[in-house]
């Protein structure tokens, strides 16, 4: 029987799905055929978080049995987002999230992307968090990590120090942890 795993994108689109297709591959290649991976194209919508809290939840519903959720980037920010401010039918057994941005300040355009102050106490208890980051990220700043360090205190952190934004299209240590549930 497949282990079941949704990949949520980073950014949206078709560019950024392809960018981190490369991710998926990497994921798949490293987990072997009793991992089915599943990744949805994730388009942006006109709404004020680019329709990710929709998407989520029609991709997450597609899916039976026990569930592995894994998110790269502006992806893995609006899947804390939605399992913290949304009703999950589904059983999760984990949460990987990649160079995951931790939305702050008082633009307008950040406001529908912000998690709200308890977003930590909301996620499903007992199911592990693991979150990656490269030191050498240029796009998601040092201080998002530290900041997701004191809000998830139970989770799992890597840090890499090469790897860029994009792991350098290398995700066998998440294939590694996922192997471990």
């Amino acid at each position: 029987m497949n282990r079941e795993i949704l990949f949520i994108q980073g950014g949206g689109g078709s560019a950024d799905h392809e960018a981190d297709a490369k991710l998926v591959h990497s994921l798949r290649e490293a987990l072997g055929a009793s991992y089915r991976v599943h990744y949805p194209l994730l388009p942006n919508e006109s709404a004020p978080d680019f329709g990710r809290k929709n998407q989520i939840g029609r991709a997450l519903s597609r899916l039976q049995g026990r569930i592995i959720l894994v998110a790269h980037s502006l992806g893995a920010s609006m899947l804390l987002k939605y399992l913290s401010e949304s009703e999950v039918d589904q059983e999760i057994t984990g949460i990987f999230l990649l160079a995951t941005p931790f939305w702050s300040g008082k633009e307008d355009w950040k406001q529908a992307l912000k998690l709200q102050e308890d977003f930590a106490d909301k996620l499903p208890e007992q199911v592990p968090v693991f979150l990656y980051y490269c030191r050498d990220d240029a796009e998601i700043p040092y201080d998002h990590l530290l900041r997701y360090r004191q809000r998830l205190p139970r989770a799992t952190v890597r840090e890499l120090a090469r790897g860029g934004h994009q792991f350098n299209e290398d995700l066998s240590l998440v294939a590694a942890d996922i192997k471990t549930l």
